[in-house]
Protein backbone atom coordinates (compact mmCIF):
# COMPACT_ATOMS: atom_id res chain seq x y z
CA UNK A 1 0.00 0.00 0.00
CA UNK A 2 2.79 2.31 0.59
CA UNK A 3 4.60 1.64 -2.39
CA UNK A 4 1.40 1.96 -4.04
CA UNK A 5 0.38 5.55 -2.82
CA UNK A 6 4.62 6.27 -3.04
CA UNK A 7 4.01 6.05 -6.90
CA UNK A 8 0.57 7.11 -7.17
CA UNK A 9 2.52 10.27 -5.56
CA UNK A 10 5.17 9.90 -7.89
CA UNK A 11 2.72 9.83 -11.33
CA UNK A 12 1.35 12.79 -9.95
CA UNK A 13 4.41 14.54 -9.37
CA UNK A 14 5.67 14.25 -12.87
CA UNK A 15 2.50 14.55 -14.63
CA UNK A 16 2.37 18.24 -12.61
CA UNK A 17 6.42 18.66 -13.59
CA UNK A 18 5.50 17.72 -17.29
CA UNK A 19 2.52 20.46 -17.27
CA UNK A 20 4.75 22.79 -15.68
CA UNK A 21 7.29 22.27 -18.39
CA UNK A 22 4.94 22.75 -21.46
CA UNK A 23 3.43 25.28 -19.63
CA UNK A 24 7.05 26.95 -19.95
CA UNK A 25 7.88 25.99 -22.92
CA UNK A 26 4.94 27.84 -24.07
CA UNK A 27 5.63 31.00 -22.20
CA UNK A 28 9.36 30.45 -23.77
CA UNK A 29 8.25 30.61 -27.43
CA UNK A 30 10.29 33.91 -28.95
CA UNK A 31 10.53 34.17 -32.89
CA UNK A 32 13.51 36.90 -33.86
CA UNK A 33 12.15 39.40 -36.10
CA UNK A 34 14.95 41.48 -38.19
CA UNK A 35 14.63 45.24 -39.46
CA UNK A 36 17.25 47.59 -40.92
CA UNK A 37 16.31 50.55 -38.92
CA UNK A 38 15.88 51.18 -34.98
CA UNK A 39 12.43 52.47 -33.37
CA UNK A 40 13.55 55.88 -33.95
CA UNK A 41 12.00 54.97 -37.48
CA UNK A 42 8.45 54.75 -38.52
CA UNK A 43 10.52 51.31 -39.72
CA UNK A 44 11.33 50.29 -36.79
CA UNK A 45 8.13 51.58 -35.24
CA UNK A 46 6.01 48.71 -37.34
CA UNK A 47 8.25 46.22 -36.00
CA UNK A 48 7.81 46.86 -32.11
CA UNK A 49 4.05 47.58 -33.11
CA UNK A 50 3.99 44.20 -33.98
CA UNK A 51 5.96 42.88 -31.56
CA UNK A 52 3.91 44.66 -28.84
CA UNK A 53 0.91 43.54 -30.35
CA UNK A 54 1.82 40.12 -30.11
CA UNK A 55 3.07 40.21 -26.36
CA UNK A 56 -0.46 41.93 -25.60
CA UNK A 57 -2.72 38.96 -26.69
CA UNK A 58 -0.65 35.70 -26.59
CA UNK A 59 -1.20 35.36 -22.91
CA UNK A 60 2.59 34.81 -23.05
CA UNK A 61 2.68 31.82 -25.40
CA UNK A 62 4.35 33.99 -28.21
CA UNK A 63 6.73 36.97 -28.00
CA UNK A 64 8.53 38.79 -30.64
CA UNK A 65 12.33 39.85 -29.89
CA UNK A 66 13.29 42.58 -32.55
CA UNK A 67 16.80 42.86 -34.05
CA UNK A 68 17.06 46.33 -35.17
CA UNK A 69 19.87 47.78 -37.56
CA UNK A 70 20.21 44.67 -39.41
CA UNK A 71 21.92 43.06 -36.23
CA UNK A 72 21.40 39.46 -37.59
CA UNK A 73 22.92 39.56 -41.06
CA UNK A 74 26.26 41.70 -39.81
CA UNK A 75 24.38 45.00 -41.45
CA UNK A 76 24.16 43.89 -44.93
CA UNK A 77 20.62 44.48 -45.50
CA UNK A 78 20.41 42.73 -48.93
CA UNK A 79 20.95 39.14 -46.86
CA UNK A 80 18.00 39.47 -44.78
CA UNK A 81 15.63 37.50 -46.61
CA UNK A 82 18.02 34.81 -47.43
CA UNK A 83 18.68 34.79 -43.95
CA UNK A 84 15.07 34.46 -42.91
CA UNK A 85 14.50 31.72 -45.86
CA UNK A 86 17.41 29.77 -44.25
CA UNK A 87 16.23 29.73 -41.00
CA UNK A 88 18.92 32.16 -39.57
CA UNK A 89 15.90 34.31 -38.78
CA UNK A 90 12.46 33.82 -37.32
CA UNK A 91 10.60 37.06 -39.31
CA UNK A 92 11.24 40.18 -40.18
CA UNK A 93 9.91 43.87 -41.45
CA UNK A 94 11.73 44.02 -44.10
CA UNK A 95 12.21 46.13 -47.44
CA UNK A 96 10.84 45.39 -50.80
CA UNK A 97 14.61 46.78 -52.10
CA UNK A 98 16.20 44.43 -49.96
CA UNK A 99 14.44 41.80 -50.53
CA UNK A 100 14.30 42.06 -54.33
CA UNK A 101 18.07 40.52 -55.21
CA UNK A 102 16.28 37.15 -53.87
CA UNK A 103 12.71 38.47 -54.59
CA UNK A 104 12.87 39.42 -58.73
CA UNK A 105 8.97 40.49 -58.45
CA UNK A 106 9.77 42.71 -55.50
CA UNK A 107 11.60 45.23 -57.98
CA UNK A 108 7.90 45.94 -59.71
CA UNK A 109 8.01 48.80 -56.65
CA UNK A 110 11.64 50.05 -58.13
CA UNK A 111 10.43 50.78 -61.76
CA UNK A 112 11.42 54.43 -61.96
CA UNK A 113 8.92 56.51 -62.00
CA UNK A 114 5.75 53.79 -62.07
CA UNK A 115 3.91 54.64 -59.17
CA UNK A 116 3.47 57.84 -58.94
CA UNK A 117 1.54 58.54 -55.43
CA UNK A 118 -0.11 56.67 -52.39
CA UNK A 119 -3.48 56.08 -54.19
CA UNK A 120 -1.23 53.82 -56.66
CA UNK A 121 0.82 51.96 -54.01
CA UNK A 122 -2.77 51.12 -52.17
CA UNK A 123 -3.95 49.91 -55.71
CA UNK A 124 -1.13 47.59 -56.68
CA UNK A 125 -0.61 46.22 -52.48
CA UNK A 126 -4.08 45.93 -52.21
CA UNK A 127 -5.11 44.40 -55.62
CA UNK A 128 -3.91 41.20 -57.83
CA UNK A 129 -0.98 43.10 -57.91
CA UNK A 130 0.02 42.34 -54.24
CA UNK A 131 -1.57 38.81 -54.32
CA UNK A 132 1.08 37.72 -57.35
CA UNK A 133 4.04 39.52 -55.40
CA UNK A 134 3.44 37.60 -51.99
CA UNK A 135 2.78 34.21 -53.59
CA UNK A 136 6.33 34.87 -54.93
CA UNK A 137 7.61 35.38 -51.72
CA UNK A 138 6.02 32.49 -50.38
CA UNK A 139 7.14 30.11 -53.16
CA UNK A 140 10.97 31.32 -52.21
CA UNK A 141 9.82 29.35 -48.41
CA UNK A 142 9.04 32.73 -46.80
CA UNK A 143 5.29 33.02 -45.71
CA UNK A 144 4.00 37.13 -46.43
CA UNK A 145 1.60 38.57 -43.74
CA UNK A 146 1.31 42.19 -44.16
CA UNK A 147 2.25 45.37 -46.25
CA UNK A 148 3.80 48.41 -44.52
CA UNK A 149 5.19 51.32 -45.74
CA UNK A 150 8.81 52.96 -45.75
CA UNK A 151 7.40 55.35 -48.53
CA UNK A 152 8.40 57.34 -51.55
CA UNK A 153 12.33 58.16 -52.31
CA UNK A 154 13.52 61.28 -52.91
CA UNK A 155 17.15 62.65 -54.01
CA UNK A 156 19.58 64.85 -52.13
CA UNK A 157 22.89 66.20 -52.64
CA UNK A 158 25.64 68.63 -51.76
CA UNK A 159 25.83 70.49 -54.83
CA UNK A 160 22.86 72.00 -56.28
CA UNK A 161 19.28 71.77 -56.67
CA UNK A 162 17.90 68.57 -59.36
CA UNK A 163 14.90 69.14 -61.44
CA UNK A 164 16.04 67.95 -64.73
CA UNK A 165 18.41 65.10 -65.69
CA UNK A 166 21.18 66.99 -66.68
CA UNK A 167 21.51 68.28 -62.70
CA UNK A 168 22.27 64.60 -62.01
CA UNK A 169 25.32 63.89 -64.59
CA UNK A 170 27.98 62.81 -63.29
CA UNK A 171 26.83 63.52 -59.41
CA UNK A 172 28.28 60.23 -56.85
CA UNK A 173 24.78 59.08 -55.57
CA UNK A 174 24.88 56.81 -53.07
CA UNK A 175 22.45 53.82 -53.91
CA UNK A 176 21.24 50.35 -51.91
CA UNK A 177 22.71 46.91 -53.59
CA UNK A 178 20.20 46.26 -56.16
CA UNK A 179 20.93 46.54 -59.64
CA UNK A 180 17.95 48.10 -60.97
CA UNK A 181 19.15 51.14 -58.86
CA UNK A 182 22.31 51.38 -61.19
CA UNK A 183 20.52 51.06 -63.79
CA UNK A 184 17.98 53.81 -62.90
CA UNK A 185 21.16 56.33 -61.96
CA UNK A 186 23.46 55.56 -65.25
CA UNK A 187 20.45 56.36 -67.58
CA UNK A 188 20.00 59.64 -65.56
CA UNK A 189 23.78 60.28 -65.99
CA UNK A 190 24.68 60.34 -62.14
CA UNK A 191 27.69 57.50 -61.05
CA UNK A 192 26.07 55.76 -58.86
CA UNK A 193 27.66 54.08 -56.09
CA UNK A 194 26.41 51.15 -53.88
CA UNK A 195 27.52 51.08 -50.04
CA UNK A 196 25.00 49.98 -47.14
CA UNK A 197 23.83 52.77 -44.89
CA UNK A 198 26.41 52.06 -42.32
CA UNK A 199 29.01 53.37 -44.97
CA UNK A 200 26.82 55.79 -46.57
CA UNK A 201 26.25 59.07 -43.98
CA UNK A 202 30.62 59.05 -43.29
CA UNK A 203 30.64 59.06 -47.10
CA UNK A 204 28.38 62.09 -47.52
CA UNK A 205 30.56 63.43 -44.58
CA UNK A 206 33.77 63.35 -45.95
CA UNK A 207 32.15 63.97 -49.55
CA UNK A 208 33.09 60.50 -51.16
CA UNK A 209 29.39 60.63 -52.77
CA UNK A 210 27.76 63.50 -53.40
CA UNK A 211 23.75 62.56 -52.61
CA UNK A 212 21.53 60.24 -51.40
CA UNK A 213 18.22 58.93 -52.21
CA UNK A 214 15.83 57.93 -49.19
CA UNK A 215 12.00 58.53 -47.63
CA UNK A 216 11.62 61.56 -46.09
CA UNK A 217 11.22 59.86 -42.70
CA UNK A 218 15.18 58.60 -42.97
CA UNK A 219 16.28 62.06 -44.36
CA UNK A 220 14.95 63.89 -40.89
CA UNK A 221 15.63 61.46 -38.60
CA UNK A 222 18.95 60.55 -39.57
CA UNK A 223 19.43 64.56 -40.25
CA UNK A 224 21.11 63.63 -43.21
CA UNK A 225 21.19 67.85 -44.30
CA UNK A 226 24.24 67.82 -41.39
CA UNK A 227 26.30 65.42 -43.53
CA UNK A 228 26.31 68.33 -46.55
CA UNK A 229 22.89 67.06 -47.79
CA UNK A 230 20.99 70.51 -48.53
CA UNK A 231 19.83 69.92 -51.71
CA UNK A 232 16.43 67.76 -51.70
CA UNK A 233 14.00 66.80 -54.55
CA UNK A 234 10.62 65.65 -53.95
CA UNK A 235 10.33 63.48 -57.11
CA UNK A 236 8.60 60.71 -55.52
CA UNK A 237 10.50 58.22 -58.45
CA UNK A 238 9.91 54.62 -56.63
CA UNK A 239 7.56 54.10 -53.59
CA UNK A 240 9.39 51.60 -50.48
CA UNK A 241 6.63 48.66 -48.98
CA UNK A 242 7.37 47.20 -46.11
CA UNK A 243 6.58 43.18 -45.76
CA UNK A 244 5.78 41.57 -42.33
CA UNK A 245 6.79 38.36 -42.81
CA UNK A 246 7.97 34.72 -41.03
CA UNK A 247 10.33 31.52 -42.50
CA UNK A 248 7.75 29.20 -43.89
CA UNK A 249 9.36 26.32 -41.29
CA UNK A 250 8.41 28.24 -38.08
CA UNK A 251 5.06 28.83 -39.80
CA UNK A 252 4.83 25.43 -40.02
CA UNK A 253 5.03 24.94 -36.24
CA UNK A 254 2.94 27.21 -34.92
CA UNK A 255 -0.54 25.94 -34.16
CA UNK A 256 -3.78 27.82 -36.26
CA UNK A 257 -4.39 30.35 -33.35
CA UNK A 258 -0.44 31.46 -33.38
CA UNK A 259 -0.39 31.64 -37.22
CA UNK A 260 -4.00 33.45 -37.09
CA UNK A 261 -2.87 35.81 -33.97
CA UNK A 262 0.86 36.51 -35.92
CA UNK A 263 -1.35 37.42 -39.27
CA UNK A 264 -3.89 39.92 -37.43
CA UNK A 265 -1.03 41.64 -35.42
CA UNK A 266 1.15 42.25 -38.54
CA UNK A 267 -1.88 43.73 -40.24
CA UNK A 268 -2.69 46.08 -37.76
CA UNK A 269 0.39 46.85 -37.30
CA UNK A 270 0.87 47.53 -40.95
CA UNK A 271 -1.96 49.57 -41.17
CA UNK A 272 -1.08 51.69 -37.69
CA UNK A 273 2.33 52.23 -39.55
CA UNK A 274 1.54 53.18 -43.03
CA UNK A 275 -1.24 55.88 -41.76
CA UNK A 276 1.31 57.56 -39.42
CA UNK A 277 4.01 57.51 -41.94
CA UNK A 278 1.88 59.51 -44.13
CA UNK A 279 0.38 61.66 -41.70
CA UNK A 280 3.99 62.80 -40.58
CA UNK A 281 4.97 63.22 -44.16
CA UNK A 282 4.48 67.13 -44.21
CA UNK A 283 5.10 67.65 -40.80
CA UNK A 284 8.78 66.37 -42.31
CA UNK A 285 8.83 67.92 -44.83
CA UNK A 286 8.63 71.11 -42.82
CA UNK A 287 11.13 70.30 -40.29
CA UNK A 288 13.52 69.51 -43.05
CA UNK A 289 12.73 73.08 -44.86
CA UNK A 290 12.97 74.76 -41.64
CA UNK A 291 16.88 73.89 -41.10
CA UNK A 292 17.57 75.54 -44.26
CA UNK A 293 17.55 72.44 -46.56
CA UNK A 294 16.56 73.90 -50.49
CA UNK A 295 13.29 71.50 -51.79
CA UNK A 296 12.66 71.26 -55.25
CA UNK A 297 9.00 70.23 -56.09
CA UNK A 298 8.82 69.29 -59.96
CA UNK A 299 6.20 70.66 -62.21
CA UNK A 300 4.30 67.66 -64.20
CA UNK A 301 6.29 68.62 -67.15
CA UNK A 302 9.51 68.06 -65.33
CA UNK A 303 8.64 64.91 -63.73
CA UNK A 304 7.89 63.76 -67.37
CA UNK A 305 11.52 64.69 -68.68
CA UNK A 306 12.85 61.93 -65.94
CA UNK A 307 9.81 59.34 -66.65
CA UNK A 308 11.33 59.63 -70.43
CA UNK A 309 15.22 59.38 -69.32
CA UNK A 310 14.50 56.32 -67.92
CA UNK A 311 12.09 54.66 -69.94
CA UNK A 312 15.05 52.35 -71.35
CA UNK A 313 15.30 50.97 -67.43
CA UNK A 314 11.65 50.10 -67.62
CA UNK A 315 11.79 47.99 -71.26
CA UNK A 316 14.62 46.38 -69.57
CA UNK A 317 13.26 45.53 -66.50
CA UNK A 318 9.58 44.98 -66.86
CA UNK A 319 10.66 41.44 -68.53
CA UNK A 320 12.71 40.40 -65.47
CA UNK A 321 10.15 41.24 -63.18
CA UNK A 322 6.99 39.62 -64.95
CA UNK A 323 5.11 41.26 -67.86
CA UNK A 324 2.09 40.00 -66.53
CA UNK A 325 2.57 41.20 -62.93
CA UNK A 326 3.75 44.92 -64.34
CA UNK A 327 0.11 44.88 -66.62
CA UNK A 328 -1.57 43.99 -62.95
CA UNK A 329 0.18 46.33 -61.29
CA UNK A 330 -0.56 49.24 -64.41
CA UNK A 331 -4.45 48.52 -64.63
CA UNK A 332 -4.37 48.59 -60.69
CA UNK A 333 -2.95 52.22 -60.72
CA UNK A 334 -4.96 53.15 -63.91
CA UNK A 335 -8.51 52.19 -62.38
CA UNK A 336 -7.25 53.91 -58.36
Amino acid sequence: MTLTRSMGRLTVGLAGAALLSAAFSAQARELSVSTVLSEAFPWGQAAEKWAELVEERSDGELTLRVYPNSQLVSGDQTREFSAMRSGLIDAAVGSTINWSPQVPELNLFSLPFFIPDEAAVDAVTGGEAGEMVFEAIESRGVIPLAWGENGFRQVSNSRGPIAAPDDLDGLKIRVVGSPLFQDTFNALGADPTQMSWTDAQPALTTGAVDGQENPLSVFDVARIDQVGQQHLTLWNYMNDPLIFAVNQQVWQTLSEEQQTLLRETALEAGEWETAMTREQESERLAAIQERGVTVTELTDEQYQTFVDATQSVYEKWAPRIGESLVEAAQTAIDGR
